[in-house]
This record gives structure tokens, sequence and C-alpha cells, in this order.
């Protein structure tokens, strides 16, 4: 998180353990614009803005096991919790530093170590020294003064009155029919709002059962306000709402259950509650075949784990391989929902830039007649950024649904106000669905992230799964679980413990009609260590790491190993690449993208993974939280696509495994199935000796700069078994070429 301006302050950082156990040992005085030490800050010390730089961070150094430290400033008058390495008082962006810049006058700062930051307390220090100068960037706003915290609790203490007994009714059935279309189902209800008394998300729970021949789906619904929401801004209404993607043609039977009771919605026994209004309403509707084309994801089916190493649609059979976007986190920050603002702009770790609620303008071009909009008109920027990604070839969006709380950019949630936590605002949420709908229509993935390592401790309270925590879950999947290829990520470099993920991970599948698969973020350069305590778990099905990108073949190779080990094959993705000021620059500042094309795209990939999401670093334009226009990174996406395809289109890579022992370069990967086809990539070009069984192999060449089509070499043909020499490339023997090795005799 990044620092606030102070006047004359004491800082003070109190770091508290047993004796011999966590300690704080001093202090570091950094420089924030290069991340680099200036020298060991010490008691009585002087610090000069104007000869030290404008823009510095004090870290404190710690030893021992220490899990998260507490900054105090004035003896308590600000405090500040920082749950993962540097500890510094102005926060980082994954060690990337952020400035502090208090006003100049004398500062005591105590520092206090945590085991996990409520736990057992470590040795504090304190320190007190002076600020002189100025920083030559002035801060962007004065502080806001303190508000109130957010109600972390549910309602207990609530008086229901007289549950009326059921009365009947009708659901009114909606949507195109169709196999893999969503169909949309509202019943007339209770009337209630927002702000209701009586909390229609809290008190109330919908469950609809659906049946076709042995195959049976419970889907949770959800209050719709007036049912169009999005078009009305409805706060209040009598709609309740379920969604529902039949994964085959014929009848299908549903029949609604609606009971009431204190806290219902988060209570799984079926006879929770009373029943009342439609509670056992049913009908039927019947579906026939989809008539949609690729990439529209009702042409593929639902995208789903299959025991494998790789996600499989379920209609098409196609095996799926990710590109796409890890930036901007905050993509749902969209100016054109609404009520979304930045709910403190001042803080968060880029602090520097501004507010980041986005507009996206200089998508609008890309937007199409006969696309959606709402309100007359809004939602054309965020819907053509789409358009233009999904032309691109790229398949996958990755995005924050809460960064309140103490997250980077506090302005992306799913509750009627940042305050707020037990109450849904139903018209942003219709809005979402929006584009979440063109999302399955241009074929991109649904990458969910649910939280960020700065609030996974603090909804509902704790890291667990607590009732705000699961009021908040089962809003996501009754709203979005629907669509056709969705990740559940439990959060951004996940800090929850491993028995809490596996609660967390299996009330989302308890909730989940389809098993979306689900995943969480690693911490830099912790995978593949990250993921021990759940590997095998049943309710995990994939990775999403963050990374130096020369570790993603191997990351890659490594888990695949040992999650086949655990019994549960996971799809191993990469989806951060640090340092976290540089990730994927734009192409004005790095045309060709040679590291994350060879290191981690190809790298993943070769190393039978399931593909990349590109993250963009702060120090460069369109960030990580301020991205306005994905054509800034062009070319990534462009050469993304080209090794998509080479997969797709030349690989039964489903059915190949990462042997690197088959090739004498040691600056090239190979991914095989022995004695039918081996795919080898060349880091840096060259030629290579390649192991192969009996028989007689083509050989061809892949340019993975420019795609197209595939080329001869030097060598045409080798003939194993023996070690072959695959020759050279047609062209650029000093840059990377991807060599495809295919059987064509006996």
């Amino acid at each position: 998180m990044h620092p606030r301006i102070f006047a004359f302050l004491t800082v003070v950082i109190v770091l508290t353990a047993p004796l011999r156990a966590q300690e704080v040992v001093g202090f570091t005085l950094i420089d924030a614009s290069t991340d680099q030490e200036i020298r060991p800050l010490r008691d009585g010390d002087t610090i000069n803005f104007g000869t030290e730089g404008a823009e510095l961070n004090i870290r404190a150094d710690v030893r021992r096991n220490v899990g998260s430290v507490r900054f105090e400033l004035n003896g308590g008058q600000w405090t500040k919790t920082e749950t993962a390495p540097p500890y510094s008082i102005g926060g980082d962006r994954r060690g990337d530093y952020d400035a502090w810049t208090p006003s100049p006058g004398k500062y005591r700062l105590t520092v206090i170590p945590f085991t996990d930051g409520s736990g057992t307390q470590g040795k504090a220090k304190t320190i007190a020294f002076t600020i002189v100068g100025t920083p030559k960037r002035a801060p962007l706003r004065t502080p806001r003064p303190s508000s109130p915290s957010p109600i972390q609790v549910l309602e207990s203490d609530v008086e229901l009155g007289a549950i009326a007994a059921p009365v009947g009714g009708t659901g009114v059935v909606e949507g195109d029919l169709m196999q893999w279309h969503g169909v949309r189902i509202t019943f007339d209800g209770p009337a209630s709002s927002e702000t209701a008394k009586v909390n229609p998300f809290a008190h109330y729970r919908l469950n609809v059962t659906f049946t076709n021949g042995q195959k049976i789906y419970v889907a949770p619904g959800f209050y719709a306000a007036d049912g169009n929401a999005a078009e009305t801004s409805a706060k209040a209404g009598n709609k309740w709402r379920v969604y529902f993607t039949p994964d085959c043609d014929g009848e299908w039977r549903f029949r609604a259950s609606f009971r009431m009771g204190v806290n219902i919605a988060i209570d799984p026994e079926p006879q929770a509650g009373a029943p009342t209004a439609f509670d056992g309403v049913s009908g039927t509707f019947r579906v026939s075949k989809t008539d949609k084309k690729a990439p529209d994801f009702r042409a593929k089916g639902l995208l789903q784990y299959v025991g494998e190493h790789y996600l499989r649609h379920a209609g098409s059979g196609e095996y799926y391989l990710k590109g796409g976007a890890d930036s901007p986190e905050n993509f749902l920050a969209y100016a054109q929902f609404d009520d979304t603002y930045d709910a403190d702009a001042d803080s968060g770790s880029y602090k520097a830039v501004g507010t980041f609620v986005h507009n996206y303008a200089p998508h609008l071009k890309d937007w199409r007649p006969g696309d959606p909009t709402w309100k007359g008109g809004k939602g054309k920027e965020i819907i053509g950024m789409l358009n233009y990604l999904a032309g691109k070839g790229m398949n996958s969006v990755y995005f924050l649904t809460y960064n309140l709380d103490g997250g980077d950019g506090r302005d992306s949630w799913m509750w009627t106000d940042s305050m707020v936590r037990d109450r849904f605002d139903c018209s942003k949420l219709d809005q979402w669905e929006i584009v979440f709908t063109h999302m399955d229509r241009l074929g991109i993935m649904l990458h969910v992230v649910t939280q960020e390592t700065e609030n996974d401790r603090n909804l509902g309270g704790s890291a667990g799964l607590n009732p705000v925590r699961r009021l908040y879950y089962r809003e996501l999947v009754a709203r979005f679980s629907h669509h056709l290829a969705v990740l559940w990520n439990l959060g951004e470099e996940n800090n929850t413990p491993d028995v809490d993920r596996k609660a967390i991970a299996g009330y989302i599948r308890q909730l989940d009609p389809y098993d979306h698969p689900i995943t969480v973020h690693t911490k830099n350069n912790k995978a593949p260590d990250f993921y021990n305590g759940i590997l095998g778990d049943p309710s995990f099905e994939m990775t999403s790491i963050q990374g130096n990108m020369d570790r993603y073949n191997s990351d890659a190779v490594v888990l695949r190993q040992r999650s086949a080990q655990a019994g549960r094959k996971w799809a191993i993705c990469g989806d951060e690449q640090p340092p976290a000021r540089e990730g994927v620059v734009p192409d004005a500042d790095d045309p060709t993208h040679d590291k994350p094309r060879k290191l981690a795209l190809w790298g993943n990939l070769m190393g039978g993974g399931s593909g990349v999401e590109w993250y963009f670093g702060s120090r460069f334009p369109h960030m990580d939280i301020n991205c306005e226009d994905w054509r800034t990174r062009e070319n990534m996406w462009d050469q993304t696509r080209y090794a998509l395809e080479f997969f797709h289109d030349y690989l039964p890579f489903a059915e190949m495994a990462p042997d690197n022992a088959l090739i004498s370069n040691s600056k090239a990967y190979c991914l095989a199935k022995p004695g039918e086809v081996y795919a080898i990539y060349l880091l840096e070009g060259g030629s290579a000796d390649l192991k192969v069984a009996p028989g007689r192999y083509s050989v061809q060449w892949y340019n993975p700069r420019t795609g197209g089509e595939l080329l001869r070499g030097s060598v045409r043909q080798i003939t194993g078994p023996a070690a072959q020499s695959i020759g050279r490339p047609p062209s650029q023997s000093d840059k990377d070429w991807a060599v495809l090795v295919r059987k064509t005799t006996p």
C-alpha cells in the first residue's frame, strides 16, 4: 500500500515476539525510485529530501520467523500492517518499493513483528528521526479524514416476523433455449430492497433444481431488484432470479426451493428455515442444439477439469491453452458501471498515479453495431476493449472482484457501498453480467480473482470461511457460475492458511453446479512449494504462478510431476511476471519482447503448461492499475497467438510430456510423445541432437516471432533410434525457433 502525508509525526515501528524469536534488528533507508539501499537508519538521524532524493522509503529489517509487522507513528496516531517482506513503511508492490513522502518534522517510529499478524509478538524496535527538505514531487492530495471501518459481520439478531406459507406462482423462462446457451428464470416473490430491514441477500435463499433424465443440477439464485436493474439502476423490487446453462438438448424440468430464515443464504441444510412465497414452483423448457461457431464458447461447451493437465471443452472436446491479460487487475473499475468510484485514491500501492477508475476511451472504436450496451449506450469502451483482445486471439482476462480493505485500487467491489459487506449492488452486478456474457460470445475465460494479498485476512474479520466470506462467495457463484469458462481464484499473492484454502475451495465447489476449476495465486517465486499443502485436494485443479520468467519451464515440469504424484493432475499456468516495475512493458519500450516470449510463454507451454496471462509493470505507461489501452502490448498478443496456433495446429499436446533430456542443447526445451511427435524450442537458435525412437521423422521449423507456415531447414528428415541432428533453421540462426519432428514411417 502507498504512503500518506504526515506533519510533525513520530514514526514508531513495533515488532514483538518471544525472546529469541521474531525481532526487528534495524532500519534501512531505501531509494524507492531505484529500489536500492541508501544507508542504515539509526536513532537520532536526519533524512534530507533535498540530498537523499524525493522518493524514499524505510524498511524494517527482521530476523527469525516473522510473518508480519505493524508500523506505528507517534504512539499509534497512525498504524499500518505489512504481511509480506520486505516490510516497509511506504509499502511495496512485490519488492518494488513505493515512495513515502511525509512533511518535514520530527518523527518517532515503532515496529512490532508477529508470527502471523495477530498471534505471537516479537521484539519491537523504536527510533526517532528528523525529516528536512521538501520532496520534488508534491503529493496529489491531502489525506482524507479517517472514515469508519466497514462492518465485517452478518447481522444475526433479526426479527423476521411471521413467515407466510407458499402461495405458488410461475417462473418466467427466458433465453435462446439451446445447448450451452444461458437460461434465465425469474420469479415474483417478496418485495424487498438492497437496504431492506430484512436483508434479502442473507435471510432468503433461492435454490433451483434442474433435471434432464439422470442429470441433476442445483443452481443457487439471487435477489434481482426489479429484474431489469442494469437499465433502471433499481435498488428495490420483487424479482428473484436463477441462471442455468443446459449441457444437453431435450426437455429440462426445474423446481424452486425458496426459504426464509436468519442468514439462511449461507446455511447448507436443505430444510433450514421455512418455505415461503413461490417455494415449490416448477416448470419445463425444451432445449435444442447450439447453432454457434467457434471461438464462441457456446459452440465449444463448458470448459472443465477432466483429470488431465489441460482443461477441455465439454462440447467440442477441444483442449484449452490460455493466453490473455493479467492487467489491469481492476478491469471492473469501469466508470460506466453503476456506483463505481475510487474509494480512496490516496492509498494503495500506486498513490502517485491518482485515481484508477477506467474509461477505456482508446477502445471505443472497437465497439461494433449490435454489441451490447446498457442505459442508452453505456459500456461501449469496455465491450470494445474485449473485442480487440479477442481479435488478437486471446482467450482469458484476469480481474479482481474485491480490492477494498487495503487493496491496491479500492475501486472494485460487489456490495452496495465501499463500507458494506452484506448487501449487493443489483444494477452494477447486472451490468457486469452483460460484459461477462459478451466474453462468452468472444471465447474469453473469466479469471475471477476474489481477493488480494492486502485484504485476504480482512473480509469478515479473518482469513477463514466466516459468514461474510460465505455470503460473498455465494453471490459470486449464484450470479456468474453459469458462464462457460470460469476460473475461481482464491486470491492474488494469497496469505490464507492451507486449511482455510481447502475449506473455502470446498465451499465454492459445493455451491457451483458446474464444478469450474479453482486455483490460488502464489507469492513471487514461491512455486512450486507454495502448493505443497493443497496438492491432491479434490477442490483444486490449476496453478496461478507469479515468478521470474526463467522459472516458468521448470515450475511447469515440477508441478506436473508433483500434482500427478498427489493423484490429481493440475493444469499449470503462469499469471504474473516480475519484477513488478516491468512485467511485460509496452511495445514502444520493448518491441520484440524476447524475454517474455522465450522464457515465460514458450517456457510454460514447452514444460507441459497450460499458458500465461501478461502482467504490466508499474513503471511504464498503461500499467497494472491504470491501463486504458491493450494496444500498447499488441506485439505481445501477436506472439502469444503464434505460440497457441503452433500447439493447436500441429501438436497433440495433451498426449505429450516435457522431456528436456532428449535434446543436446542446454538452451532448449523439448515436449514429446516419444515415437510419434517431438516439439523443440531453441531459445538462442542454432541446432541440437534429438534422441528419437525407431522410425523416420520429418523436420520442420516454425518462427515464434512472426508465426506463419512451417518451413524447411537444413535437415528434412532424421531416422531413429539414435541421437540425430535436426540441422539448422531456415534463416536467422541466432534467433529462437520452434521445431516440429513428426514420424512419417515406422
